[in-house]
């Protein structure tokens, strides 16, 4: 009888769902993958370097606004689920999935400082049949430039004794619509067996898995995508400026021009870009280009009108100061949200914190409102959510809607605001004597 390969056993065991399930990193995009994983029947080891995330995890609490403490709860009471600090245990899994994040340094380059130390506590502990796959956003060639080489060290042989791939995180937190499971998965391994195995391990966990030829185009499709964002926001951005010296409302326009049934798709200007992934993944495209003597021009561009854009909308607020026969300094200035987008919790990359720290800078007095962030930390100033009321309003001499949160009300802002800058458009949604008064 002949003996199974490495391959064959970790199929068989994607197959009957014996495979422990290791997740590198339990955040916005770590959580969720481990919980789709436990409820297709893996056992799930979650690894992550802050204890008090770990704890509270092993606790049934969940840190992660889209993942209720009950699903993390029933999972951990039914065995499938489990937290740990311990990276030393990283050699229990059959299948290892890092999912760090990768930052950009001060000068905008990609830092992957997160995804080489992952990869070096995994080469650690690498033994033969494990499957080890990067989620993490970053430029082409990472995993097989800077993976690859660290992990054949041990002696192994890719394709044959362990197995790598790259499949990139797809999250869009507090979207109700795409999750983590229904959402489709690109998946590119180093050989063959490494996307084979990968694609036969995510199967049971993920609607549909989206084979490709490598990790790099793996890593470019998600590059890509949010290009593509970033692109189309930029230029409504700079259509946002142009209708403004026309005198022409460009939500008008916008509107307008998406009654047309192809060739357009609907962007929509604002304060800019936040977030994990718009702000930040061209720039991994830009940077790698470089390396080869190629400049990535409508990349560039559209990142500097998005980066303007806080500048744009701050002038507006004092414009609409001057207007009072009151100068930015000295003045109170309510922001009213503060996340990078609605209805979520997520600050990171906020062009509100921009926009704090601009008013700041101008000799501001500026106070901000946002139900999903109690407490904010920006510019070096901790500030708190001040309660959205009639007084509040009416004590601002200009309020500016930064982040468009349903939960607001809108028309409350409207009635009591000496003055508004709405970067959002959320005034015209209200009702229109809610928005006359």
């Amino acid at each position: 009888m002949s003996r199974q390969t490495p391959a064959e056993l970790l199929l068989a065991k994607a197959e009957d769902r014996s495979a422990v399930i290791g997740i590198v990193g339990l955040g916005y995009v770590g959580l969720p993958l481990a919980m789709e994983f436990a409820r297709a029947g893996y056992r799930v080891l979650g690894f992550d370097v802050s204890t008090p995330v770990v704890d509270s995890l092993n606790a049934g609490c969940s840190h992660v606004r889209d993942v209720p403490n009950a699903a993390v709860a029933r999972l951990l009471e039914a065995g499938r689920f489990a937290a740990t600090a311990d990276l030393t245990r990283l050699g229990e899994p059959d299948v290892v999935s890092i999912c760090v994040p990768t930052p950009l340094s001060k000068t905008k380059d990609p830092d992957v400082s997160y995804v080489l130390a992952a990869t070096d506590a995994v080469k650690r502990t690498l033994r033969r049949g494990q499957l080890v796959v990067l989620e993490s956003t970053t430029y082409p060639g990472t995993t097989r430039e800077l993976m690859l080489p660290a992990l054949a060290s041990t002696g192994l042989k890719v394709g044959e004794d362990f197995f790598l791939a790259f499949s990139p995180e797809r999250v869009d937190p507090g979207n109700p619509t795409w999750g983590t499971r229904n959402t489709p998965k690109v998946v590119g391994g180093i050989t063959e067996t490494c996307r084979r195995l990968t694609i036969a391990v995510y199967q049971p966990a993920i609607d549909r898995l989206v084979p490709v030829s490598s990790p790099e185009a793996a890593e470019l499709v998600k590059i890509l995508e949010n290009t593509f964002r970033s692109v189309n926001i930029g230029l409504v951005n700079e259509m946002a400026i142009v209708c403004d010296k026309l005198g022409v409302d460009v939500w008008e326009v916008i509107e307008a021009a998406a009654t047309k049934p192809f060739g357009f798709l609907k962007f929509m200007p604002g304060p800019g870009v936040g977030g994990h992934c718009i702000p930040l993944d061209p720039h991994y495209l830009a940077w790698k280009m470089r390396t080869l003597n190629y400049r990535t021009r409508f990349i560039e561009l559209a990142g500097e009108i998005n980066a303007e854009m806080p500048e744009y909308w701050v002038a507006h607020v004092v414009e609409r100061l001057n207007e009072q026969g009151k100068a930015a300094r000295g003045s109170r200035v309510l922001v009213i949200g503060v996340a990078y987008k609605k209805d979520i919790d997520d600050v990171r990359e906020s062009p509100a914190l921009d926009v704090i720290r601009l008013l700041a800078q101008r000799g501001a007095v500026v106070s901000y409102h946002d139900p999903y962030v109690p407490t904010l930390r920006a510019d070096g100033i901790d500030l708190q959510s001040a309660p959205l009321g009639a007084d509040a309003l009416a004590a601002a001499d200009c309020a500016i809607i930064v982040t468009d949160h349903s939960s607001v009300d809108y028309g409350l802002v409207a009635r009591h605001a000496r003055a508004i800058v709405d970067t959002r458009n959320a005034l015209a949604r209200l009702p229109k004597r809610s928005a006359e008064g």
